[in-house]
């Protein structure tokens, strides 16, 4: 089998960081990398599933939904996958940057967070995905698209 493209990048070099991972035609796929693989504790579920829920409501209410395919956690738990159409690296480095503010500062019931609504409802940390969000922005806002390259 042919190896596919996110086992080609040298995880042993990556650092955190907003990576373009892939292009497919209009859709583009973006490798948050919130920690340094191999290297930092990973994030541990419950934090990851809170910000999976918040940065998902935020961008899928934001004036660019319409452009929204899908975000979500890496098998790994050092990153996230944001998958994009038509939009601008810029537009999706501010977008994402605004998303981890918004978990950062938000405060009340976590979206989508029922049993009717959620596969694992009692698996969330707001705590933890504030803590995480707080961990990466200063990252995320001293990037830029230019550096999206791996």
């Amino acid at each position: 089998m042919e190896k596919i493209e996110s086992f080609k990048v040298d995880h042993t070099k990556l650092m955190p960081g907003m990576y373009v991972s892939r292009t497919d035609g209009d859709v583009t796929t973006y490798d948050i990398r919130t920690r340094r693989p191999n290297c930092e504790p990973v994030m541990d579920n419950a934090s990851i599933h809170t910000i999976e829920h918040l940065f998902a409501t935020y961008v899928r209410n934001s004036k660019l939904s319409s452009k929204i395919i899908y975000f979500g956690p890496m098998g790994c738990r050092t990153g996230f996958y944001f998958l994009v159409r038509n939009m601008s690296r810029e537009d999706a480095l501010e977008l994402t940057c605004e998303a981890f503010r918004f978990i950062r500062d938000y405060e009340g019931e976590i979206p989508g967070a029922s049993a009717e609504e959620c596969g694992n409802y009692r698996e969330h940390s707001l705590e933890g995905a504030k803590r995480e969000a707080d961990r990466f922005l200063p990252v995320a806002e001293h990037w830029s698209a230019k550096k999206m390259e791996y």
